[in-house]
Parts: structure tokens; C-alpha cells; sequence
């Protein structure tokens, strides 16, 4: 294809050109015909919205693809991503025109690049979360390294925005692009990045180190030059040809030393290390770092602990060097860093300048390397330089990424649905999740979602949860939620189906007992009442079959219980007929939700003993075992009874009770009794009520206690106070 003429600007013309000179200097291949196609899709997207070239925006992919190329090393497909990405975002370059003019590759690679700039909410906390989901959104790494160069571009050029804007991009580069380039082994990135950040988030600070820096520079460089000068006359002696560089440690790492030991900038004594880097043959590589290791702790005593050797077994990012510590002039430690030219290249640049020393590298070696990049990435083996440490990270292939139509992070298993989505957003989304939409397009509740969806539940009030909606979620929190809310379905069809039974047992005469409920759950094999009514209600039972199997177990003798009003109430509630087996735990955190309510006729509190009952219309409601109603509950409805314990040793929650005291109606009584409640024992009182009656006086006081025990430490201060005849505790508040 002949090549189309491109009007630029004289800015734009040397920055495209300076793009060129780097394609031509690379260790990997870039096709510049390809380069120049891709600068002419950009400039006629740039021409479609405003109708000239030389834009902004042109000449900021310009500069962001000289990154990707010329300090990053990459190739072709990722040089023409960088120079399209921003015009695929609006929407002025399409996918196929890309794929027409460019191929499959690039088209992938520039489409997968803009689809990342649609996902950038996040919360601190779910910065390791988003840079797994980075990762997830694209099978080529490249990809996330042309991000990497595009958000550098934005960090050095922060000075034209607004402090908001500048504050939001810096912490950015703190969660999210300086560890992932420290993984991809891009150190000089990383450093920059963090020192802008740190710039801009921490102006004093990072203001306060410059300054030090600059002062302390004479003293710092005759004492690194005093330390040098015996290692260069031996080296010299041993004709190894050889550079000395002092790398001084960056403004972030200074600032994070201070900030972690508690020390002032006159305390960091590693201020610096000494880097030599050897002239060596490949063969002699190891050999050459060893002799000059050799060197180095023959003039200088070292610190075995201190020593390094990432020569003999390189780090999974390919960082190769010889690292000792040893105490210098001065009794001051300084690290000694010996490396060849070529391992301090990929120290600073990546493993993609290793390509420089293989020949003129091709692109499918590069292929091969950016492969190994990401197995290593998600097997987690990363090393950590300063920490000497492992990051482990989750094989991004066992979560989605998705978002909330507001751009809120949610991280779901692979394979969940939209209904999974719905119970992770809230339950009464979920129960009442009719379908989605993902991406602005309508789906069903059963749609798998993909990694980077956008997702809006639709809901309505006439939806219930089914059954076979357990044969499709996979969240375990999406489970429970149905479950339960199938099981609060089931006691209502019970009640009903109860409702028809005792009908039935009226017209044929029989007495409705427990007993009976009993042999006929023994017939059917049910571990409860519960199913059993619900059964009868949706006409799974035959109320026939049930007449006959009365009839047949009526001539059988049995011997009649007690009245339930004359056996002890603790005795009951283990042994209750239909009683299922497991136990209820109430945590006292939930009991704002509508799941449990704590009964008023009795008003239980953290650490009574109690038990569970089953209502219609008001979910599932706590009872003291010694409440008033219990008698009749559990003779008139045993079957919704359930064993009930609270979870946990200690409240968090005050719970409401109310205590009734009598005493001798004298001056100051109730002053005396406010400062215990109040004072003494801090408890909050809603209310308090006295009748006077001659010389004496009851009250009624309600008030906000932990628990039991904090109930009866009350009790037990009150009846101290002098006048106080009693005080106990009453229901029914």
C-alpha cells in the first residue's frame, strides 16, 4: 500500500521523528511502514473530530509510544496500540478499520488497551483486587506495559492539572502502576513513579529530602570517591575494564526508610550504593562479578547477612547482579552492586533489552519471553527487592472483574451469573432479580458475566426466588440467601397447609394433638411439622392417605403427656416434637436485620437463655425461655419452635430492658438512684416513672444494658442504696 501523506506540525514532526529513531535503535524489530500507517488511522480520527492534525492528543500517543519503544523495548503491535488507543476510547477509530489496515493483532491489542482506560474507580482497599483484573482483561502483557508507559506519560506531565486530579492520579501510581512495574521487573519506572507520586501527595516531604539531598552532595561525593579510588587501582591491577557509577537512593525509598524506622533524613545512612559494571564476554560474566566481589571484601570488611547473589540464580524477573554490604571509611556501610553492562541494562529497562545481546532478537523470542512474564506473574513468584519477600498473587483466571454502574469493583468466582451479581450488590436485589442489563444490553439472570462487565440488575416487586436458581449461581453468599429465603417460603406455606389440616381433623372428628402431628411424621419420614403442612399445602400430600393412616394408628394405645403447663419450661425447649436437630445462633450484630427480632413481651438480652419461634408475617422472633407466652407457644405451636444459643462471649450491641424498684419515699432517693444507673455504671436510661403511694414509691425504669451479667451488676448496685427495698426485672417492655 502506498503510504498516505501526513500533514503534521513542526512539534508533532520531531516527536514523530525522534518515535522513528528509537524504532531503529531497538533490540526488537518494529516495522516503521506500520508505524506510519498507525500515525495516519490516529490522524484521521484526529481530522473526523477536530478537523486538523497537529491536536494534543496526537502528540501525547506520539510521546507514549516513545516510551513503549525506546525505554520499554517493545515492538511493533504494542508502538501502533500506544498511537491508537486514546482515538479508539472516543469512538473516531473503529476496531475493524484497524484489522483492515493493520491485522487481527494490533486491532486486539489497541481494542484491549482502550477497554482498560473504561475501568478506573477503585477504593485503597481494592487496589491489589484491580491490578489482578488489569491483568485478567487481556491474555497479552504487552498490553498492561502500554498502559504502564501511557500512565508514566500522564505522571510526568502532571503539572498541568488540577490538584484533585493531580492527588487521584499520584495514589494511582502508589496502589496500582509502580507495583506492577516492579513485578515486570521495570525498576527505573517504578522509581520514577513513585518519586512523582510522592511529589504531589507529600509536597513537604518530598521538598525537605531534595533540599538535603543537594546539600549533603560535596560531603557525598568525596566520601564515594574516597571509596572507590582503592578498588579502581586494583581493578586496574587486574586489567578489568570496568565503570563506577553512585546510584544515591530515590526520594520515595529515603521518605519510606524515615517514615517506617521513625528516623530523621540525617539517620539514613544507606543514602547511596556503588555500582560496578564490568566489560565481560558472556562466558566470563559470572566469573568476572566473583573476582571483583573478591576485590571489593578484600579491601573492605562485609556483612555476610548483607550478601546477595542473584548472579548463580537470577530472580524470575531476569534481575542479575552481585549485591555485598561492607563498612567503608568511616565505619559507614555501603552497598557494592557488580553487575555486566548487560545485566544492568535489564536491571533498568526489563527483560526486553536481554533481546539487545541475543543478536537482533525476533518477535516470536519476544513472544516466548512475555509468555514466561505472565506464568511467572500468576504463579506468584516475584521477588520483592527490598523486602527480600514474596508477593503472592491469585491466578487471575479463577475470579471476573465486574462493575456496578457507578464503577464500583466487585470480584466474583469465573463462571458467575447476573443473579450472583444481584447477592453480592444486596439479598432483596438478588430475591427480586428478574434480569440485567451487561454492557447496555438486556440479559437473563442465568448470563455468565465476563471479566470487565458493567452491570445494572433490573428488579420487581412480584419476583420471588425459585428453586432452580440454585442450579446456576455459584457464590456461596447467592446460595444461602436463596436457600433461606425458599425455607421462609416453606413456613408460610405451612401455616396454610396447617390451616386446611385442622380443618380436615374438625370434620372428621379427631383431636388435634402434637402426638398425632408426630406418628404421621414418623410415617412420612419428615424431620419436621414444618414440611409436612407445607406438603399438605401445595397437595403433595393426599389429606385422604392421612385420614387413613389416623385411623389405622388410632387403635394402637398410648399413654397421654402432662399437661405442657406442669413440666419445667428448660426441660421442654430440648426435647420439643418436629424440633429440628441444629441449634439457632443469634449474633447479636444482626439483629437489626429482618432475619431475627427480639420478642417485646419479654425483651431478651445478650446472655439470657432462649429460644426461636417461627411467626407468619414477622420472620423469626427471640424468646427468654421464662417469657409469659411460652406456655402457650409451645403447647399450641410446637412445631415452630426452634433450640436457639447466642454466638460470641461478649456484646457489642445495648439492648433494651426494664427493671421494676420499690423503696422508701425520701428526699434525694431518686438522685441516688439516677447517679448508679448514669454515673456509676454509665448505662444509658430511655425512661423512668414513679408512683408515690404514702412512704413509699414503685418505678418502672427502662434502660440500655451489654448484657445479663451487666443486668444483674445493676440489679445488685440499686438494692446497695439505702431506701431501696427491691428491684428486679420486668417483661413486657
Amino acid at each position: 500500500m502506498e503510504k498516505e501523506k501526513i500533514y503534521l506540525s513542526e512539534y508533532a514532526t520531531r516527536e514523530y521523528r525522534k518515535l522513528l529513531r528509537y524504532a531503529r535503535e531497538s533490540a526488537v524489530p518494529v516495522d516503521v511502514n506500520q508505524i506510519h500507517t498507525a500515525l495516519m488511522l490516529s490522524g484521521r480520527a484526529c481530522r473526523r473530530i477536530h478537523q486538523q492534525i497537529n491536536e494534543p492528543m496526537l502528540v501525547q500517543s506520539l510521546q507514549v509510544a516513545q516510551i513503549v519503544v525506546g525505554e520499554i523495548g517493545l515492538g511493533t503491535a504494542p508502538a501502533c496500540a500506544a498511537l491508537m488507543h486514546k482515538f479508539v476510547e472516543n469512538q473516531s477509530l473503529s476496531h475493524d478499520e484497524i484489522r483492515n489496515y493493520l491485522g487481527e493483532k494490533i486491532a486486539r491489542q489497541t481494542y484491549e488497551l482502550a477497554k482498560l482506560a473504561t475501568v478506573s474507580n477503585y477504593t485503597h482497599e481494592q487496589a491489589e483486587a484491580y491490578r489482578k483484573m488489569l491483568f485478567s482483561l487481556t491474555d497479552d502483557i504487552r498490553v498492561i506495559l502500554v498502559k504502564l508507559a501511557d500512565r508514566l506519560y500522564t505522571l510526568r506531565n502532571l503539572d498541568n492539572e488540577e490538584p484533585a486530579t493531580q492527588n487521584r492520579l499520584s495514589y494511582e501510581a502508589f496502589d496500582i502502576y509502580a507495583p506492577i512495574a516492579h513485578q515486570l521487573g521495570l525498576y527505573q519506572i517504578k522509581t520514577e513513579l513513585e518519586d512523582i507520586a510522592l511529589k504531589y501527595t507529600n509536597p513537604d516531604m518530598y521538598n525537605y529530602i531534595v533540599k538535603k539531598l543537594q546539600e549533603t552532595a560535596p560531603a557525598r561525593n568525596r566520601y564515594i570517591k574516597d571509596f572507590i579510588a582503592p578498588i579502581k587501582t586494583e581493578l586496574d591491577k587486574l586489567q578489568i575494564r570496568y565503570t563506577i557509577k553512585s546510584r544515591t537512593k530515590s526520594i520515595f525509598s529515603i521518605y519510606n526508610k524515615m517514615r517506617k524506622q521513625n528516623i530523621d533524613f540525617n539517620e539514613v545512612y544507606d543514602l547511596f550504593a556503588i555500582r560496578i559494571i564490568l566489560d565481560a564476554k558472556s562466558q566470563d560474566e559470572q566469573s568476572e562479578c566473583w573476582k571483583v566481589f573478591s576485590v571489593v571484601t578484600n579491601l573492605y570488611p562485609s556483612n555476610p547477612d548483607r550478601m546477595r547473589d542473584w548472579i548463580t540464580v537470577p530472580k524470575s524477573t531476569g534481575y542479575e547482579s552481585l549485591h555485598a554490604t561492607v563498612q567503608g571509611p568511616e565505619q559507614k556501610w555501603v552497598e557494592v552492586q557488580i553487575r555486566t553492562t548487560r545485566m544492568d541494562e535489564i536491571a533498568e529497562k526489563g527483560m526486553a533489552a536481554h533481546w539487545k545481546y541475543k543478536g537482533r532478537g525476533t518477535n516470536s523470542d519476544f513472544d516466548e519471553w512475555l509468555n514466561k512474564v505472565r506464568e511467572v506473574l500468576e504463579k506468584g513468584q516475584i521477588d520483592i527487592a527490598d523486602e527480600e519477600e514474596e508477593l503472592k498473587l491469585t491466578q487471575y483466571a479463577k475470579e471476573i472483574f465486574v462493575f456496578t454502574p457507578k464503577g464500583q469493583l466487585k470480584v466474583l468466582p469465573k463462571g458467575s451469573t447476573a443473579l450472583d451479581f444481584a447477592y453480592e450488590i444486596h439479598t432483596d436485589v438478588g430475591n427480586s432479580c428478574i434480569g440485567a442489563k451487561v454492557n447496555g444490553k438486556s440479559v437473563p439472570i442465568r448470563y455468565e458475566l465476563n471479566n470487565g462487565d458493567r452491570v445494572e440488575i433490573i428488579t420487581s416487586k412480584t419476583q420471588k426466588p425459585k428453586p432452580d436458581w440454585l442450579d446456576f449461581v455459584i457464590t456461596s453468599k447467592a446460595k444461602a440467601k436463596i436457600k433461606l429465603a425458599l425455607k421462609e417460603e416453606v413456613i408460610q406455606q405451612a401455616e396454610i397447609g396447617k390451616e386446611i389440616f385442622k380443618r380436615r381433623l374438625r370434620n372428621w372428628k379427631i383431636i388435634y394433638s402434637d402426638l398425632l402431628v408426630s406418628r404421621l411424621l414418623k410415617h412420612y419420614k419428615l424431620k419436621n411439622a414444618i414440611d409436612f403442612y407445607a406438603l399438605i399445602a401445595n397437595e403433595k400430600i393426599s389429606l385422604n392417605e392421612v385420614k387413613s393412616i389416623i385411623k389405622s394408628t388410632e387403635k394402637e394405645p398410648e399413654s397421654v403427656p402432662d399437661k405442657i403447663e406442669n413440666v419445667p419450661l428448660e426441660k421442654i425447649v430440648p426435647g420439643l416434637t418436629g424440633m429440628p436437630e441444629e441449634v439457632l445462633e443469634i449474633d447479636e450484630k444482626q439483629l437489626n436485620n429482618v432475619e431475627y427480632k427480639l420478642a417485646k413481651c419479654c425483651s431478651p438480652i445478650f446472655g439470657d437463655e432462649i429460644f426461636a419461634f417461627v411467626t407468619i408475617n414477622d420472620g423469626i422472633k427471640i424468646h427468654r425461655i421464662t417469657c409469659p407466652n411460652a406456655p402457650d407457644m409451645l403447647s399450641r405451636y410446637g412445631y415452630r419452635v426452634l433450640k436457639a444459643r447466642w454466638v460470641g462471649e461478649d456484646s457489642n450491641t445495648n439492648f433494651q430492658t426494664a427493671i421494676k424498684i420499690t423503696g422508701s419515699n425520701e428526699i434525694g432517693i431518686l438522685s441516688k438512684i439516677s447517679d448508679v444507673i448514669a454515673k456509676d455504671l454509665h448505662v444509658r436510661m430511655r425512661s423512668i416513672n414513679i408512683d408515690t403511694q404514702e412512704n413509699q414509691f414503685v418505678g418502672i425504669i427502662k434502660l440500655f444494658v451489654k448484657d445479663v451479667k451487666y443486668l444483674d451488676m445493676l440489679i445488685h448496685k440499686l438494692l446497695k442504696i439505702k431506701g431501696v427495698y427491691t428491684a428486679i426485672r420486668v417483661d413486657g417492655i
